[in-house]
């Protein structure tokens, strides 16, 4: 199979570093191609790839590149991955009369039915979702096919964390808790500092800390939160960091915030890390975690459901320690790379197979 991976990101984040790992495993055996906007997604994917403006879902310039690059490497299959990439593969390909898969990481849902259907019905031939939770919130829509969305979920590059965590570094704090993201509203750090402040007010001589590692364009409102509930000393803002696996590995407990998600590729490799998880039932969380035996899960906005959480593990070093055994152990059999290639691989294969059959089942 020729295929193309399309992704206008400007930073490097989830999204990215599936591209990553589907790109890579798939240029074993076929011919793959990557389109990207910023260098820190391309000079990071390492598959031939051209880059692009992408500045918008309708770029002329960058719709007549893609074109001549689809015609001039015969390309079968484009896979956009951001939304913004969505309409411009969409219009590519049905140009050129070749197959389009969308890939979507998140739980969104279709309000604008005649737009909507357009982009993710009449110019994409499949859907990728990393969790039956989105596959349920796209279905909610009824041009939505549930024969056109296949759940493929995300797989773990244990051979990369496992080479990168080696490298030790030394504990933030002696009951550390991390957390790994974009600084954006989305990714709820704000109700972590918060609730991580109501834990300390109950335990205020617990040497514990928290660490979050992103960047992002709230940083400067979360220190603000952090000094204001004289906490600041107690929250360490690490900024991006490409290797953060040394800092999981140290960490006793992974808190994943967020408002919304797909499943999260931080949260896995914090559970492969042997790092006890805390998640809100956002996207497909609860497709990960089973709440008391791997885990811990609250919702959203419970600022004392998450204080307790913390002060379970806290407490009760015995339960801390099965749960991150259980994290490990759980994922490592849930989410192989092996297995996301193979099912990433037979699923596109059959629009090849099936390209002048009329009819992909």
């Amino acid at each position: 199979m020729n295929i193309v991976f399309i992704n206008s990101a400007r930073t490097w984040g989830g999204t990215e570093k599936w591209v990553r790992m589907a790109a890579e495993s798939l240029s074993v055996s076929h011919k793959v191609r990557l389109v990207y906007r910023k260098a820190v997604v391309g000079d990071t994917i390492t598959v031939h790839n051209y880059r692009l403006p992408c500045v918008s879902h309708i770029d002329l310039y960058s719709l007549v590149k893609l074109v001549g690059i689809i015609k001039r490497e015969k390309i079968d299959i484009l896979i956009p991955t951001k939304r913004k990439d969505y309409v411009l593969a969409g219009l590519a390909a049905r140009i050129c009369g070749i197959t389009n898969i969308l890939r979507l990481g998140i739980v969104r849902e279709l309000r604008i039915p005649i737009v909507h259907k357009l982009i993710y019905s009449t110019m994409a031939d499949g859907i990728i979702v990393n969790a039956e939770k989105i596959q349920q919130s796209l279905l909610k829509s009824r041009f939505m096919q549930q024969t056109n969305i296949k759940v493929i979920y995300n797989g773990l590059d244990t051979d990369r964390i496992d080479r990168q965590s080696l490298r030790t570094t030394e504990k933030q704090y002696p009951f550390t808790i991390a957390a790994i993201g974009t600084l954006t509203p989305r990714k709820g750090f704000d109700f972590l500092i918060r609730s991580f402040s109501l834990f300390l007010k109950r335990f205020p001589d617990a040497a514990a800390g928290l660490v979050i590692i992103g960047d992002g364009p709230h940083k400067e409102e979360l220190t603000a939160l952090a000094e204001t509930l004289n906490i600041k000393d107690r929250v360490t803002f690490t900024g991006f960091l490409h290797n953060p696996y040394p800092y999981l590995a140290a960490s006793d407990v992974f808190a994943m915030t967020s408002t919304n998600e797909g499943i999260s590729n931080a949260l896995l490799e914090a559970m492969y890390l042997e790092t006890a998880p805390i998640s809100t039932c956002a996207g497909g969380s609860e497709e990960v975690i089973v709440d008391g035996k791997n885990g811990l899960l609250i919702e959203y906005g419970d600022e004392t459901m998450l204080a307790e959480a913390l002060e379970k593990l806290y407490l009760d070093k015995t339960v801390l320690q099965r749960m991150a055994h259980n994290a490990k152990k759980s994922v490592t059999a849930k989410f192989s790379s092996k297995k996301m290639r193979k099912e990433l691989e037979n699923y596109l294969s059959r629009f090849c197979e099936e390209k002048y059959s009329g009819s992909v089942e």
